[in-house]
């Protein structure tokens, strides 16, 4: 039983310490924060209802924190109703990153709409010009060790399997997988 109590001050206190090291003052909304959260930026983070960031009993549950990050005063991050995420998320937009209702995302995943770097040799240390809105639509499930990049769309009841790369949109009802992502299978 002290062990319990001591396990659960702890915990409160990582989150209190993470909460110290957000700065963003254009958050709406509420979550359930399961494990520490970091919200940072100048843009705009909205949470509807039933927002739930952190897994207990999974991986860098104790070690982890949830990373979201509306970098520039026009990039958006956004969040449906009835969103479950694991451990260890990030999200770092520079314009729009959009995630639908119903969805479920593994632990270690990873959102980026930027590449935040100019590509280009001579430009490396200037900003990306061409940030991409990312989407990812209702009642998605994406799996553990995902990393979703710029200008990607994720249809409806999509599934996107564990240690994919997304590079690209795809439709609803299908099965996604690989580095780079591709479709494995169709859903009924």
């Amino acid at each position: 039983m002290i062990k319990k109590l001591l396990v659960k001050s702890l915990l409160n206190i990582r989150k209190i310490k993470y909460s110290l090291y957000s700065n963003n003052r254009r958050v709406s909304g509420r979550f359930k924060a399961h494990q520490p959260v970091v919200l940072r930026g100048k843009g705009e983070i909205s949470f509807k209802k039933n927002v739930n960031l952190g897994v207990i009993n999974s991986p860098m549950y104790y070690n982890g924190y949830a990373y979201i990050e509306a970098r520039s005063e026009v990039a958006k991050v956004n969040f449906g109703e009835d969103i479950h995420i694991n451990n260890a998320f990030s999200a770092i937009s520079e314009k729009s990153i959009t995630v639908g209702n119903n969805v479920l995302i593994g632990y270690n995943c990873q959102i980026y709409d930027s590449n935040f770097h100019d590509l280009h040799i001579d430009n490396r240390f200037n900003k990306d010009p061409n940030p991409m809105k990312v989407v990812i639509k209702s009642n998605v499930f994406i799996g553990n060790n995902v990393v979703i990049l710029k200008g990607v769309t994720i249809g409806e009841n999509s599934v996107i399997a564990s240690n994919s790369i997304v590079t690209k949109s795809f439709p609803e009802n299908v099965v996604i997988g690989g580095n780079p992502a591709k479709i494995i299978s169709q859903l009924n």
